[in-house]
């Protein structure tokens, strides 16, 4: 570990030297670049250099205890060696999950895909819960929300709803929420008050710029329709909703919420392009002898997750066994004590894995 430190804080040191460099100054796409990698490792370098110091310390306190001491002073040295070697095993901890491999995602958008599944129209009503979660704890973090597609129903539930989360490190903090979600509650369409059970699949993808994913204009089928709301109803009575078809994957995306073709067809392009990105990554993953499957779960769509229990007012996570009885605020959007411990659950699991490749 202390080698791989020690060339990141050369490189870290080279950096500085060629951002000062006259012709690097003076060419503004160079320097941003450099900057960047200058900054992503700065919290790194900064880490390992307080670490370092915290060991000249510990050892120069160690030396001191050797020699003869009065009382007092020896008390006061070994409360001091004590305090280092805490500190020094803190340092360490963090330097190790400092070192994990990035994900390159982490900073991206989120596209968040909700789905009613099964459980009628008390499931079209949970997925509508799941969008207002997520939708408040967005807005806790000063995220944006741009619903892209949706299907509504009477109930005021939907069938599905797509929507965009734009904000600094949104799919880092969202990215394990993909799964089948459960619901246990006593709906408001049920008379005889009896407890149903309902799911809704959600499913976080990374959003992919054009530049990232370029799709060729002759892969693509788009159909233009009249689009209808709820009960069939008209919404407009022009041809905007706009159906795209993927030729080479046959993926298909329909988006109708906007009154503009245009804005239709930019809506149902960005689902499309963050769906082919996804398919991309997971045919990636696949083509790795070893794959991790981290135990926060595979990630994959029919995994069921999450139980929300309103009877006994309780959630549990059951990736990582995790209960939490404040259902009504984590529902309301206080997300943090979950996603934090599903992060903390996939740091130790990742942690373990370098463990294991080193005694490999």
């Amino acid at each position: 570990m202390l080698e791989k430190l020690r060339a990141l804080e050369q490189k870290f040191e080279d950096l500085v030297r060629e951002m000062s460099n006259p012709e690097v100054l003076s060419d503004p796409h160079t320097y941003n670049k450099l900057a960047k990698a200058h900054s992503d490792l700065g919290e790194i370098v900064g880490k390992y250099r307080e670490y370092r110091k915290v060991l000249a310390d510990l050892d120069d306190a160690e030396v001191m205890s050797d020699e003869p001491q009065d009382a007092d002073f020896a008390a006061m040295l070994s409360d001091e060696i004590t305090r280092l070697t805490h500190e020094k095993e803190r340092l360490h901890d963090e330097l190790q999950l400092l070192l994990l491999p990035k994900d390159p995602n982490d900073e991206k958008n989120v596209i968040v895909e909700i789905r009613a599944g099964t459980g009628g129209d008390e499931a079209a009503l949970f997925a509508g819960s799941l969008f207002r979660m997520y939708s408040r704890y967005a807005e806790e973090q000063r995220w944006k929300v741009d619903v892209l597609s949706s299907n509504a129903t009477e109930l005021g539930g939907f069938k599905e709803v797509i929507f965009v989360i734009e904000g600094k490190g949104a799919y880092s903090r969202l990215k394990f929420e993909s799964g089948v979600h459960r619901v246990q509650r006593i709906p408001t369409t049920e008379a005889g008050g009896r407890i149903h059970t309902s799911t809704a699949t959600v499913a976080v993808l990374p959003e992919a710029e054009e530049v990232e994913l370029h799709i060729e204009p002759n892969d693509l089928k788009i159909d233009v329709y009249r689009s209808s709301g709820p009960g069939g109803q008209s919404v407009n009575t022009t041809d905007s909703a706009v159906r795209v078809t993927h030729l080479p994957t046959g993926l298909v995306v329909a988006c109708q919420d906007e009154k503009s073709q245009l804005k239709n067809k930019e809506k149902a392009l960005k689902i499309l392009r963050a769906r082919l990105y996804d398919q991309l990554q997971e045919e990636a993953e696949q083509a790795q002898a070893a794959t991790r499957r981290s135990q926060v779960g595979t990630g994959e769509r029919s995994e069921r997750i999450r139980t929300y229990n309103f009877p006994q007012g309780r959630v549990t996570d059951h990736r990582i066994n995790l209960t939490l009885y404040k259902l009504d605020l984590v529902v309301d959007g206080d997300l943090d004590e979950i996603i934090d411990a599903l992060i903390t659950a996939d740091q130790v699991e990742r942690l373990k894995e370098t463990v294991d490749v080193h005694h490999d």
